[in-house]
């Protein structure tokens, strides 16, 4: 029969372990609340990482109970403070705080690497001593030669991001090759990913060049030209600051992988400059991106698709003001495969060419099931030729699905959309409606240049100019083709009066002469689009540029527009801008 004071005791060691398992849960909640590890490390899967071998010396030591981060077998029963986790251990856990009270313990096991140590045996009695408030406990101590120092505030993935980086040195030496140049990883993985890369541009690099690289060269080779200049734009758009507890070794390698699967999705090649804003929009946690997706959904879930408005003027200019002499560096061209259906491409080739641009080919089948067929085949055989013929870059994709949401979808990763204009918009509602047209029009976030019947050669433009917003965007484009494509231009003001001729044409010449560029004021009124397809068939202009729907989605789909009018009668290139 046990002492009464022994059962008191017991009872004592039972209450204070309850107290333990609530202060445990509530330290694991907080974790999950704050993201702080609540976690112990398991000696196994560091040992795994590390691969430490064997004990080199075995001794007997007082040690802090703060500097115990881990257990051999018991990680997952008790907190990284050895609060219990399991029920279950209310009995054992109970007997040893008698035992303690009484008699003291016993030494406990654990294993050391660095200044951190691992019970190997003792997990209760590591528990019941911190409960009764003890900074040290007698220990066994097995201590293992590392190749990274541990302390007690590391978690396990700091310890594996030790262990990686410290085989990134050991297999690159960039530590001498490069002593300024840190590359610092904050995810486990990453810092052999970085080595994966620099292995395949070794191997490429022996490839083009017929001979073996060694490992110094291919660092020095991947740096400069993979590397930094991937680094330096993630500095020029300053997307670090979308990302502010990663760096930039981290970002490069995000990009890498997120440029392709933007490449395996759409069927291009994507700049990296338009991965980079992308990961940003969809991956960045700060509040501006979060709410801007938030925004972005809900306009999707409430606005029907005929009155989506798209990106407001001026926007489609936040890739066209990267660093460089080209305005167009890709375009996004719809192909259909008839005669008609080439018009686009045809028209795109010369500015391609004058440009230096890719151009991104969209072919849009009805059913999923046309993708692989010999039609798509052959248009694709077709496409790569005319654009090889004419010595531009570009790379037909195939998709399946209605052809204005996919080219509305599909623009962001261009400058400017090419397409055949065989069915304008239509002047009746019933048509405004159906049109797919209308919609690429409203939706779209770049520039659409509409091609109603052949292809131009893009010397003379007509600028149609009424002083609105997108009416800016289209003087912005003139002014840009007159100085890079030294094309003669014309400008029609707002036809609706003479006042109001006066006022935009004195903005327009003030702009345009801001920029040296030399152009022919036209005096016409009347009608809108009367006044711009006489202007343009008197000026033998071979391209009009002009700003888009003026109006809200609604009432730019209840009422026929000026720029529908236009579109169904030129007969040459159309530059709707917004």
């Amino acid at each position: 029969m046990s002492a009464p004071g022994s059962e008191a005791g017991l009872g004592r060691a039972i209450q204070d372990f309850r107290e333990a398992r609530r202060q445990a849960a509530v330290q694991s909640l907080l974790g999950r609340l704050t993201g702080r590890k609540s976690e112990l490390l398991s000696f196994d899967e560091i040992d795994d990482t590390l691969k430490l071998g064997s004990p080199y010396r075995r001794f007997l030591d007082d040690i802090p109970l703060d500097a115990i981060v881990g257990s051999v077998g018991r990680y997952v029963d008790f907190t990284r403070d050895f609060l219990p986790l399991s029920d279950s251990d209310e009995s054992r856990w109970a007997r040893v705080k008698v035992a303690f009270e009484q008699q003291g313990l016993a030494p406990i096991e654990v294993y050391k690497i660095g200044t951190a140590y691992f019970v190997l045996d003792g997990n209760h009695r590591v528990s019941v001593a911190r409960q009764l408030g003890a900074t040290h406990i007698e220990a066994y101590v097995n201590e293992f030669r590392s190749p990274v120092s541990l302390g007690p505030d590391d978690d396990l993935d700091a310890v594996l991001l030790k262990a990686e980086q410290a085989e990134f040195q050991a297999a690159t030496h960039l530590d001498e090759l490069r002593p300024e140049l840190a590359l610092r990883v904050t995810l486990p993985g990453h810092t052999r990913e970085l080595i994966e890369h620099i292995l395949v541009h070794r191997y490429y690099l022996g490839l083009n060049w017929g001979r073996e690289f060694s490992m110094p060269e291919a660092v020095a080779s991947w740096l400069d030209t993979v590397y930094l200049p991937v680094v330096r734009l993630i500095r020029e758009l300053g997307i670090l600051r979308d990302f502010p507890c990663r760096t930039e070794a981290d970002l490069y390698l995000w990009l890498k992988r997120h440029q392709a699967e933007l490449a395996a999705a759409l069927g291009w090649p994507v700049e990296p400059d338009r991965a980079a804003s992308s990961l940003a929009e969809q991956l960045s946690q700060t509040p501006r991106r979060i709410w801007g997706r938030v925004r972005a959904n809900l306009q999707d879930l409430f606005t029907p698709a005929p009155l989506e408005g798209g990106p407001p003027p001026g926007a489609w200019r936040d890739l066209a003001d990267r660093p460089s002499d080209r305005l167009f560096a890709s375009l996004l061209v719809a192909v259909n495969g008839g005669e008609h259906g080439w018009l686009a491409l045809e028209q795109a080739l010369p500015v391609a060419r004058h440009e230096g641009a890719v151009i991104k080919g969209l072919h849009v089948v009805r059913e999923r099931k046309a993708l692989d067929s010999s039609a798509v085949a052959a248009l694709r055989a077709e496409f790569d030729r005319r654009c090889a013929a004419a010595g531009v870059a570009g790379d037909l994709a195939v998709e399946a699905g209605p052809a204005a949401s996919l080219l509305v979808r599909r623009a962001v990763w261009a400058d400017l959309v090419v397409v055949s204009l065989k069915h304008a918009p239509d002047e009746w509602l019933a048509g405004r409606l159906r049109s797919g047209f209308r919609a690429l029009l409203q939706r779209s976030p770049r520039p659409v240049l509409a091609v109603p019947a052949q292809s131009y050669t893009l010397a003379r433009t007509l600028l149609a100019y009424d002083g609105s917003p997108k009416a800016e965007e289209a003087l912005f484009l003139a002014a840009y083709l007159a100085t890079g494509w030294g094309t003669q231009l014309a400008v029609l003001p707002d036809t609706a009066n003479p006042r109001s001729w006066a006022r935009t044409e004195a903005r327009a010449r003030a702009y345009l002469e801001a920029r040296g560029v030399q152009a022919e004021y036209l005096q016409v009124f009347g009608a809108a689009d009367e006044a711009i397809l006489t202007a343009a068939r008197e000026q033998a202009a071979d391209l009009i540029v002009m700003g888009g729907y003026n109006r809200t989605p609604l009432m730019t789909l209840l009422r026929d527009s000026a720029v529908d009018r236009v579109l169904r009668r030129s007969r040459v290139p159309v530059l709707v801008c917004r």
